[in-house]
């Protein structure tokens, strides 16, 4: 056969490496209309005076916390990047992968050679008759060594292209970490700011609810209350104190929580935020769904989950053909060290190795199928992914429209209570009614100020968690694509 065919042959060989693995890409997702059951509607309902504008079609905000137009809430996240432990390690884990990435490209894709040297002393046994019945000599040696194994069909390319993509991967996994602290910092500055005021209502409502007790005591002393009214608003006191220690404890945990994800420890928690010092963000992004999945992290995680998969049953495949070896060592060697650079100790060697599997007891093509089970199973979850990121929309969108209508109706309530407890104190001052009367509004107003400070929060909260449903385009700071493109060419 001619060196021209011998080439040909071994071209095509190596081209049909590219067809051992299956599509590297998942098939295209799913495009639905709109998020959840019914159109997003351009606008919320108005609740303390604003209205949240979703902007469809528009692209998530890459610093969105920056909306609530708080300083010290943008301070508290930039803390949390920077000093976070858990985000130091997966940034440090993504480096390490980065590196051991490089290693395997150098390793696999270029031929090594090695400096090698030796000196020893040796025994060896002579032949009977033919001088003494030992030997003992010096050997002195030292040579270049070259290997390289030759890539025909796919298996280091789609091992390193295998690595590349896990790469990808742990690249998104990092950023949707960043985004999720950044979420979690600002959901939890709004819960431990809502509930210190839950707490302080709270612990108005108990004042008031014992000195209605005091008063009803007395009423019942008179003989102008009855003993069950006596009973049934001690037992309304006591219900509120009783909320009093677990509402209080919910306050401090959230606030150490925050100290933790700020990277502090619980005793260094923050003071609280006010509700009032955070402004609502009144344009909110909306992504259609092909840009949603090319903004979430998790769905691309998932992506290069599949890439990798795909590589691995090209491996797998691979490890079923020939596996073809070249080596070759120049050096010298001598018996005595003057002569070590002379041309009488020169040796080298050569050589070509070619490993062909024959019978692993089915090892081999279990693998593969293994393999390929592992590809389907990927496949499987990235579909999962595409699923749960459009149902996370929807019902932060949902949750939203929803927060603003009870938003409304708590605000409503309570300027309702408000304007009859002014009326009933006025009336009172002027002697009209009696001061169990105004006790008993202010309790209706404070009733009516804990929802909605429990509304007004929801409706932040949620808010937050529709920035983050959208994703947010952190930049990956050492992406492998571009070495998955090297091996590609």
């Amino acid at each position: 056969m001619s060196s021209t065919r011998i080439t040909l042959l071994a071209a095509a060989l190596a081209l049909t490496g590219c067809a051992f693995a299956p599509p590297a890409k998942p098939p295209a997702p799913p495009s639905p209309l709109h998020y959840a059951v019914e159109p997003t509607p351009a606008d919320s309902a108005k609740a303390d005076g604003v209205a949240q504008h979703f902007s469809l079609g528009a692209r998530a905000v890459p610093a969105w916390w920056r909306m609530y137009n708080n300083d010290t809430l943008n301070a508290w996240v930039g803390e949390g990047l920077r000093n976070n432990p858990s985000l130091t390690a997966t940034q440090h884990t993504l480096q390490a992968a980065h590196q051991l990435l490089r290693a395997q490209v150098g390793a696999n894709m270029l031929p090594t050679l090695d400096a090698q040297s030796q000196v020893s002393r040796q025994r060896a046994i002579g032949f009977p008759g033919l001088g003494p019945p030992t030997n003992l000599y010096d050997v002195y040696a030292g040579q270049f060594a070259l290997s390289y194994n030759f890539d025909l069909f796919g298996a280091t390319r789609h091992g390193i292209e295998q690595t590349a993509a896990q790469v990808d991967q742990q690249s998104y996994e990092f950023d949707a970490a960043k985004r999720a602290l950044a979420a979690n910092i600002v959901i939890a500055a709004i819960n431990a700011a809502s509930l210190a005021e839950q707490l302080d209502t709270s612990e108005r409502l108990s004042v008031l609810a014992h000195r209605q007790a005091d008063l009803t005591e007395h009423a019942y002393q008179l003989g102008a209350a009855s003993h069950d009214d006596f009973l049934s608003v001690q037992q309304q006191a006591a219900s509120i104190d009783t909320s009093i220690p677990g509402l209080r404890a919910q306050a401090l945990r959230a606030r150490h929580a925050l100290a933790v994800l700020m990277g502090r420890t619980p005793d260094q928690a923050p003071s609280n935020l006010r509700l009032a010092d955070l402004q609502l963000p009144t344009d909110v992004p909306v992504s259609v769904p092909s840009e949603l999945l090319q903004q979430r992290p998790d769905v691309l995680a998932a992506e290069a989950a599949v890439h990798a998969a795909s590589a691995q049953v090209g491996v797998a495949t691979a490890n079923l053909f020939p596996h073809i070896s070249l080596s070759a060592s120049i050096g010298t060697a001598a018996f005595n060290p003057s002569n070590v650079f002379t041309a009488a100790g020169s040796i080298w060697s050569a050589g070509v190795g070619l490993t062909q599997p024959i019978f692993h007891g089915g090892a081999l093509m279990a693998q593969r199928k293994a393999a390929i089970a592992d590809y389907n199973a990927a496949l499987a979850h990235y579909q999962q992914a595409v699923l749960n990121a459009f149902q996370n929309v929807a019902d932060t969108l949902t949750a939203l429209d929803q927060d603003a209508l009870a938003l409304q109706a708590a605000s409503s309530e309570a300027a309702v209570a408000e304007q009859s407890f002014n009326d009933t104190d006025a009336r009172y001052r002027l002697g009209a009614v009696s001061y169990p009367e105004t006790v008993l509004s202010e309790q209706h107003l404070q009733n009516a100020r804990l929802a909605q400070i429990q509304a007004r929060a929801a409706r932040m909260t949620d808010t937050a968690a529709l920035f983050q449903a959208m994703g947010t385009p952190f930049p990956i700071s050492e992406s492998s694509s571009s070495s998955i493109r090297a091996i590609r060419r």
